[in-house]
């Protein structure tokens, strides 16, 4: 079936704008301090989880001012659906993680199953350390695990369906420069 671009458009124009592009700057500095902070002296692999966090990644990697790796991977349980269902790996890491610490940069946490299998499958490979960054956490009680947060987190957002700086609105808008919410959803 076609793609409506007429609809993805009306999506933007129409859309609620939750957190404007100064605030998602404001966001990843913060962020970067974080990180930094942590990980400065560690020696990380930072692991991309496309498609989603390919836009937190650039971003945010050249605000990191510390040697560090670059990978990525490919699990998804969106794909251009509207809800989520189960877990897809399209793209597995292929570094040697036995003793390195990771971080894993994806571009907002839902309900986390996403990213909890993520974490689990780094750690069954030998990281010694297994940190998370996402630039939304999305605010509800649905989480995978009670209380359940990433390491760094850039913006609590409500409970609505989010698109903009990665995230999608039916494969599109994920290069808009701020977080939008669907009208009506």
């Amino acid at each position: 079936m076609p793609i409506d671009l007429e609809e993805i458009e009306r999506a933007l124009a129409e859309a609620d704008c939750l957190a404007d592009a100064a605030s998602v700057e404001a966001a990843l500095d913060r962020m970067a301090d974080e990180i930094t902070a942590r990980l400065a002296d560690a020696n990380p692999v930072v692991y991309t989880v496309m498609n989603g966090g390919l836009i937190l990644a650039g971003r945010i990697l050249p605000r990191l001012p510390f040697p560090l790796e670059v990978g990525y991977l490919h699990a998804t349980r969106y794909g251009h659906a509207l809800k989520g269902a189960r877990l897809d790996w399209r793209v597995r890491p292929t570094q040697d993680l036995r003793g390195r610490a990771v971080l894993v940069l994806d571009d907002i946490l839902d309900e986390g199953r996403t990213l909890a299998a993520i974490i689990d499958y780094l750690k069954a490979e030998g990281a010694r350390a297994v940190l998370s960054a996402v630039l939304v956490h999305k605010v509800h009680e649905r989480k995978a695990y009670p209380g359940m947060r990433a390491d760094f987190t850039g913006l609590d957002i409500a409970d609505r369906f989010l698109f903009g700086c990665g995230m999608d609105y039916k494969g599109y808008w994920r290069n808009a420069p701020g977080i939008y919410a669907v009208k009506g959803l």
